[in-house]
This record gives structure tokens, C-alpha cells and sequence, in this order.
């Protein structure tokens, strides 16, 4: 049996703040919508892995008041440490910056989080034997 993680789905709060948080800090596009009861549902892909990996966005969520005990996260790759500290510095300035970039051993490598407008954390990494800068990486 061959199974493959292709989505998570999460319901959250402002279904237009969110999508704007994926597109302008993520590089997300929408890939699909449609009509929901309480308005649409937004998928979301990276340009290039619109049939790997999708995030599904539906409205008429609670919001979500993470604690930062709380290190659930969605995490995404970046090409490098400046890729990771500009998005740190967009958040910072943007006031949602809850990890400043710091270095972990390996394999968590080089990272900063961002709250997103539902109140989920987001990682921004490099270093890790996963996505972009991971040629050669190993576990």
C-alpha cells in the first residue's frame, strides 16, 4: 500500500487575512475555490507542487490562541539564512515575529517563527535535510 500526506485542511477565522498571510509570506497560490456555507473553500499550493502538497483553508473557524509553550507549527523551507532572516525582519516589523532566527543542531538547522492571522505558528528554515538547500543533506 503506497499512502502519501497531500493536505492539511484547517478552518480558521479570517479566510482573507489567512490567504493573504500564505501568498505574501509563503509564496502560496490559490489552486482551487468553491462555495462553502459559510463562503469558500481556498486551497493553496506552491507554485510547481500544486499535485504534492495542499493547504486547505475553510472559513468559520474558532481562531486559534497558541501559546508560546506551543511549538506546533507548520514549517516551510527557504534557499538560505538571509531568505530566513528577511522574513523575520518583515515579521518583526509586521508584529508577529514569536521566534527570532536562531541555530539549532541538526537537523532543526537555522529558523525564525511567524504567528499567522489565525494565531497558528509558522516556521521559516534553512538547514534542515528537507527543501530547498537540502541538496546533500542527509538524516
Amino acid at each position: 500500500m503506497t499512502i502519501s500526506l497531500t493536505h492539511i485542511a484547517m478552518h480558521v477565522k479570517d479566510l482573507g487575512a489567512c490567504v493573504d498571510f500564505y501568498q505574501r509570506y509563503a509564496g502560496m497560490n490559490i489552486v482551487h475555490e468553491r462555495p462553502h456555507c459559510d463562503g469558500k473553500v481556498i486551497w493553496m499550493a506552491e507554485k510547481g507542487r500544486e499535485q504534492d502538497f495542499i493547504l486547505v483553508m475553510l472559513p468559520g473557524g474558532p481562531g486559534r490562541s497558541q501559546s508560546d509553550g506551543d511549538f506546533s507549527h507548520l514549517g516551510f523551507a527557504m534557499e538560505s539564512r538571509d531568505a530566513v532572516d528577511a522574513v523575520a525582519q518583515r515579521a518583526r516589523a509586521d508584529d508577529i515575529l514569536v521566534w527570532e532566527p536562531r541555530d539549532e543542531e541538526y537537523p532543526v538547522g537555522y529558523y525564525c517563527g511567524v504567528r499567522d492571522p489565525d494565531g497558528n505558528f509558522v516556521e521559516f528554515s534553512f538547514g534542515q535535510p528537507l527543501g530547498p538547500g537540502a541538496e546533500g543533506i542527509v538524516f
